[in-house]
């Protein structure tokens, strides 16, 4: 009896994680980095990653974080079904000459819970 109940179990765990693998939202994003070349000074570039939901659930973005103070992110707010897109604009303020990479931590529910999406260039 205890072979078929601990048989039972592991059946039972087994088809809950396929289950929850099989629904679980993934991003495609176009491209997840962006090189803006070169860029003028004091002048803010910006630019949207675009997406596609390639899951079969939702996708739900919790959070963008940049991992600048001169960096800012604005994100898709509602839940993105299952083919359709979304987007996350990041723009640089460049205030400092040089080159720079900034990246972005995106924080959601999809199979790969925190992505980075970067951004690159030369400011002249």
């Amino acid at each position: 009896m205890r072979k078929i109940a601990s048989l039972g179990a592991v059946l039972i765990a087994f088809i809950s994680l396929t289950a929850m693998t099989l629904l679980t939202p993934e991003f495609k994003f176009d491209k997840e980095t962006h090189d803006f070349g070169k860029i003028p000074l004091n002048k803010d570039a910006s630019f949207e990653f675009t997406f596609t939901n390639s899951g079969s659930d939702a996708i739900i973005i919790h959070d963008v974080t940049p991992t600048c103070g001169c960096s800012v992110a604005e994100f898709t707010k509602v839940p993105v079904k299952k083919g359709e897109s979304g987007s996350i604009k990041v723009t640089y303020n460049a205030a400092a000459s040089g080159p720079f990479t900034k990246t972005f931590v995106v924080k959601s529910n999809t199979k790969t819970p925190v992505k980075t999406l970067t951004i690159k260039g030369i400011v002249e």
